[in-house]
């Protein structure tokens, strides 16, 4: 039981840090198009990975490595972009939350795990909880912004099922970087054929990336690849349910924001929703 605990708390970083990423793009990164961020949030992380583990793939997992790298990395950041200026931030970010539920699913499909009605009680108590921290009266929808959401959400919760099928040879450092390069790479032509801008950095700029992209990438994808080695599906997912959680509590610290009576009740729906996670699948 000490060893999962460990294993939960250490997985559980991942999506904690991935709640800055919103504070530290706007407020260090305000220039940058969010296509370049991810950019360059994947590619130097993985490049430097690479540098460090010094281990290519071989065989099959050259194949793999650009397949849990598209859908993990370059297909979520894009889909997650393109939800996000299509749609209000509190929409986006529900429509992101159902990324536990898919797992479920998908963990049945191609894991042939069980699926218990009390982690989709718990899933979805998750995503009202995350409706109620991050939604607002007056968010509007919209159909193209909604259905990128729902895509980045699936391809990620299908990078991490088959990242859990596949059981990297290699350990978590060099399966990240794998990744982190290969989706860096895949999404390198889209900035340069888009014509993205990259502004020349200020010091502000470079601590941002760096944070982004040595802790929010390589420090971060390496804690959550080994925590999906170790933990079941439905646990790891439920972890990111802590995401918007930390986003909001980040925006109340450090950008003056308020919490309302419902946001301290998604607070508890969401802290609920992971600990139901926990017991049931643990």
């Amino acid at each position: 039981m000490k060893t999962k605990l460990s294993d939960i708390s250490a997985t559980a970083i991942a999506p904690v840090i991935w709640g800055s990423t919103y504070l530290v793009t706007t407020e260090f990164l305000p220039g940058f198009s969010p296509m370049a961020v991810a950019m360059l949030r994947a590619l130097p992380a993985g490049l430097l990975l690479m540098m460090i583990v010094r281990e290519l793939p071989t065989g099959i997992w050259w194949l793999r490595a650009f397949v849990l790298g598209a859908l993990n990395i370059a297909i979520f950041l894009s889909m997650l972009f393109v939800a996000a200026y299509r749609l209000p931030g509190g929409v986006a970010g529900t429509v992101l939350s159902a990324q536990p539920l898919i797992v479920v699913f998908l963990a049945s499909f191609l894991l042939s795990s069980p699926v218990r009605a009390s982690t989709i009680i718990g899933a979805l108590v998750g995503m009202g909880g995350v409706a109620l921290l991050v939604l607002t009266p007056s968010a509007a929808l919209d159909a193209i912004g909604i259905v990128a959401g729902l895509a980045g959400a699936t391809s990620m919760a299908l990078g991490s099922i088959l990242a859990r099928k596949w059981r990297s040879p290699v350990s978590p450092l060099t399966f990240t970087a794998w990744q982190l390069t290969a989706g860096g790479l895949l999404l390198l032509p889209v900035v340069l054929i888009a014509g993205v801008p990259i502004p020349v950095p200020t010091v502000s700029n470079l601590l941002g990336l760096a944070w982004l992209g040595l802790i929010g990438a390589a420090f971060t994808y390496a804690l959550w690849f080994r925590g999906i080695g170790r933990l079941s599906p439905s646990v790891v997912s439920s972890l990111l349910f802590l995401s918007p959680l930390t986003a909001v509590l980040l925006g109340w610290g450090f950008l003056g924001q308020t919490l309302t009576l419902l946001q301290f009740a998604g607070i508890a729906l969401v802290i609920g929703s992971i600990w139901l996670s926990q017991r049931t699948n643990g």
